[in-house]
């Protein structure tokens, strides 16, 4: 059974930091690509940063320069730390592993990240 589980949401004032952590098991870790998204109310889920089973990495380009995503496979987790959020950062965040097959896709649970002074 695939279980993505992220940890590490909360609240804190703007400017601060936060480090999301992902932990996923029932995959083999090293050949998923694995991504971070974020979702408000009414919106569309969107990505925040990915990095592919290569170490490479994406942003989007609100959190270009303040989000920094990485993986650790030893330990089959991946990471987001988050420095100068801002209130526009509030959304739950979502733990995604993109693996290569199609239909090899997983979503963890959530987890809410608040910005507010």
């Amino acid at each position: 059974q695939v279980q993505l589980v992220e940890s590490g949401g909360g609240l804190v004032q703007p400017g601060g930091s936060l480090r999301l952590s992902c932990a996923a098991s029932g995959i083999i870790f090293s050949f998923y690509a694995m991504a971070w998204y974020r979702q408000t109310p009414g919106k569309q889920r969107e990505l925040v940063a990915s990095i592919t089973s290569g170490g490479s990495t994406n942003y989007a380009e609100s959190v270009k320069g303040r989000f920094t995503i990485s993986r650790d496979n030893a330990k089959n987790r991946v990471y987001l730390q988050m420095n100068s959020l801002k209130p526009e950062d509030t959304a739950v965040y979502y733990c995604n592993a993109d693996g290569p097959k199609i239909g090899l896709d997983y979503w963890g649970q959530g987890t809410q990240v608040t910005v507010s002074s």
